[in-house]
């Protein structure tokens, strides 16, 4: 009789992996704990956009400082000069204007680097597991580290001229972070269409073109019309321009109504920008 054969050994169970990736529940727009857990990731993305962006440049970093003061001095000719505007009393008409500028540069490159980031990207969206929020944040990362150094030179600038800030400086941080909240919501929905609509990418550049003259940056809101006036109220960018300018070089207080209505808006736009590119986030590596 011959012996007979060994029974196959029962396969070894398979190992439970590290993470389980699953759909959110969460009534939130974004998993806090997921982001905290990949906040390195977020400090690297940055780094790297900061470092890259002026690579191979002539004048490297010099363009953090170039860009806004070439900004303010055309915007100086234009409405100082040709239009012939008045500056606020005791502050000089180019300091005026880039004090506009480096607010609005602050929201323009925000929507622009957080819209374009998934594209710019599409290799790790399209391969690597990660949370897709970290790229547009990373790039609200290194706009801001541009809005700190444009800020050092228009407080020396201010220092040189003896523009003093009031009191409200101590709210300068909040219009900073409400311009950020509004510009990044925007980014984060065109980001999200951007994906799947390509026409995207070349329509926003126009839209925030045309938003730079619709917004009062090198000019007072008291200097529009009364007939027009309504409609550049209903812009948040006002608020949030005036009561900056408000905080940075001491001028009149804008009212209240104005800057409750910007804060609500710049809220409302981050909410509603985050819910859109979480419900549109699993089909990004489908159709990147």
């Amino acid at each position: 009789m011959s012996p007979r054969a060994p029974e196959p050994a029962a396969p070894s169970p398979r190992p439970k992996p590290m993470m389980t990736i699953k759909p959110s529940r969460s009534w939130l727009p974004v998993d806090p704990r997921e982001l905290w857990a990949f906040r390195e990731l977020l400090v690297r993305l940055t780094a790297r956009d900061v470092t890259l962006r002026y690579r191979q440049t002539a004048l490297g970093v010099a363009w953090v400082v170039l860009q806004p003061l070439l900004a303010a001095g055309i915007l100086t000719f234009v409405f100082g000069s040709v239009a012939g505007l008045p500056a606020p009393a005791g502050i000089p008409y180019f300091v005026f204007s880039l004090a506009g500028m480096v607010a609005w540069n602050t929201f323009s490159q925000t929507i622009i680097r957080s819209s374009g980031s998934l594209l710019a990207n599409s290799q790790l969206v399209s391969k690597v597991y990660f949370p897709r929020l970290l790229l547009p944040l990373s790039s609200v990362g290194s706009t801001f580290v541009d809005t700190v150094v444009s800020f050092m030179l228009l407080a020396g600038l201010m220092a040189v001229n003896g523009v003093q800030p009031g009191w409200a400086l101590v709210l300068l941080p909040v219009w900073l972070l409400l311009l950020l909240a509004v510009a990044l919501g925007v980014g984060l929905a065109a980001g999200a269409l951007m994906v799947r609509y390509r026409d995207v990418q070349f329509v926003l550049p126009v839209a925030v073109q045309f938003l730079l003259f619709a917004s009062p940056i090198a000019y007072t809101l008291a200097s529009v019309p009364e007939n027009a006036r309504m409609w550049y109220e209903l812009n948040p960018l006002t608020g949030l321009l005036e009561g900056f300018r408000w905080s940075v070089l001491g001028m009149p207080r804008p009212s209240t109504a104005l800057m409750a209505y910007a804060a609500g808006v710049s809220i409302v736009a981050l909410v509603v920008g985050t819910a859109i590119f979480n419900r549109t986030e699993r089909q990004f590596a489908d159709v990147i």
